[in-house]
């Protein structure tokens, strides 16, 4: 799990990389909670996430946005945090410029900064979501969502309510082309506190049916 400092849009930025174990390996980000309430890279569901994914066999990175542990510059409200993430992926694919399949999983703000990022990188072809902050900002540039993923909520979160997410979700299954998949964890709050391993079964199943060669979404 070796420590890394790559060139971000405001200075270094600071993660943690696991690269591919073939060349062709499939490439995954995961993306931290808002800093302003404490998140980072080692935030235990970031780190859960990272661990699936490169036990899955995937190049995958987590890091630092701006103004977080080592990485430099100051919290941005998301438009800084969305150019972390882009030099993020661009400085993966460098390394693993054959990757043929990248995805992105976010927690909360994270979650909001995946999305913004899937929107523009069209080489994402999953997502993961996890109580993504739908009633705090506003999501509708989802128009139309590019490719399919996973929502996971807890339905006692007392700070994105499931409601939201859910309205969301139906928005987004309007769509063609695209499947939505949507877990709610019953008793969880925002933070999974004690619903942790529900949560991770819930990505790992969403995982095992997308990366089947038979899944029928590409």
């Amino acid at each position: 799990m070796p420590h890394v400092i790559f060139p971000g849009p405001e200075g270094r930025l600071e993660g943690r990389f696991s690269p591919g174990p073939r060349p062709r390996a499939p490439v995954a980000m995961i993306l931290h909670p808002h800093s302003q309430g404490g998140g980072t890279m080692n935030d235990r569901i970031v780190q859960q996430l990272y661990k699936t994914f490169v036990n899955r066999g995937f190049a995958t990175l987590r890091f630092n946005f701006r103004g977080v542990g080592r990485s430099q510059g100051s919290f941005d409200n998301g438009i800084g945090e969305l150019s972390d993430a882009a030099s993020a992926l661009d400085w993966v694919q460098q390394i693993h410029p054959e990757a043929q399949v990248t995805w992105v999983a976010g927690v909360s703000f994270g979650a909001l900064i995946g999305m913004q990022l899937l929107m523009r990188r069209p080489e994402i072809r999953g997502f993961i979501s996890i109580a993504p902050p739908a009633n705090m900002y506003d999501f509708s540039f989802l128009a139309p969502c590019p490719a399919s993923g996973i929502f996971v909520q807890g339905t006692a979160d007392t700070v994105v309510q499931p409601q939201a997410v859910q309205k969301l979700v139906d928005k987004l299954r309007t769509q063609k082309h695209i499947t939505i998949h949507h877990d709610e964890i019953p008793r969880a709050n925002h933070f999974f506190e004690n619903e942790q391993e529900e949560l991770m079964k819930s990505v790992d199943n969403y995982l095992d049916f997308r990366l089947d060669p038979s899944c029928p979404i590409t």
